[in-house]
Order: structure tokens, then C-alpha cells, then sequence
């Protein structure tokens, strides 16, 4: 089993930043693919972007260029950065690792972007 804590979302305004974290634990040796997705109101769950143990990156085209994913695998935690964030990017974001075949997700985090 393996538990997620989220943590970093918020109100911003169009253009600010955000920084998103994700902590893992319990039988996190068995973790090979960290990453973020996203749900907006009455919108399906979208993947945001995702990184391997060997942090291969893979983005969503509607943020490469403003969103940054990475991982700190001594601290099991992975991260999304938002930079230049639109109100389109307001969503419930939630953090997802697969282990050994089987996928954990986090409880959600809220991000707004408005003025």
C-alpha cells in the first residue's frame, strides 16, 4: 500500500505560480511512476504530466512550456510546478503513483485562477 499527502494549491491570479508536492509513504521501493492529473468541473480527469524512476517527463500539451514536473526520490515526493497559469488551469489536481502494477491516488488539491 502506498499513501499520498498533497499540498501546495490555492488562489492565484492569471500568470502567477504555483508549486504543487505530493508525499509518499508506506511501500514506496515499489514506485515507478509519479505524476499529476487534473479535473475541472464537469470535465473528466485529464493527465497533467509524468515522470519515471529514471525522470523521463511526459506533458499534457496544453502545459509544456509552463509546467514543470520533478521528483525527489530520497524524500518520495514528487512536484508540479506552474508557472504563466490560466483560468482554464482551475481544477481539483491529484497526485498519482503507480506501484507494482497497481495505481494509489491522492485525495486532491484545489487550484483557482482568477482575478
Amino acid at each position: 500500500q502506498v499513501q499520498l499527502v498533497e499540498s501546495g494549491g490555492g488562489l492565484v491570479q492569471p500568470g502567477g505560480s504555483l508549486r504543487l508536492s505530493c508525499a509518499a509513504s508506506g511501500n514506496t521501493r515499489s514506485i515507478y511512476l509519479m505524476g499529476w492529473y487534473r479535473q475541472a468541473p464537469g470535465k473528466q480527469r485529464e493527465l497533467v504530466a509524468t515522470i519515471t524512476s529514471s525522470s523521463r517527463t511526459n506533458y499534457a500539451d496544453s502545459v509544456k512550456g509552463r509546467f514543470t514536473i520533478s521528483r525527489d526520490n530520497a524524500k518520495k515526493t514528487v512536484y508540479l510546478q506552474m508557472d504563466s497559469l490560466k483560468p482554464e488551469d482551475t481544477a481539483i489536481y491529484y497526485c498519482r503513483v503507480t506501484a507494482l502494477s497497481l495505481a494509489y491516488w491522492g485525495q486532491g488539491t484545489q487550484v483557482t485562477v482568477s482575478s
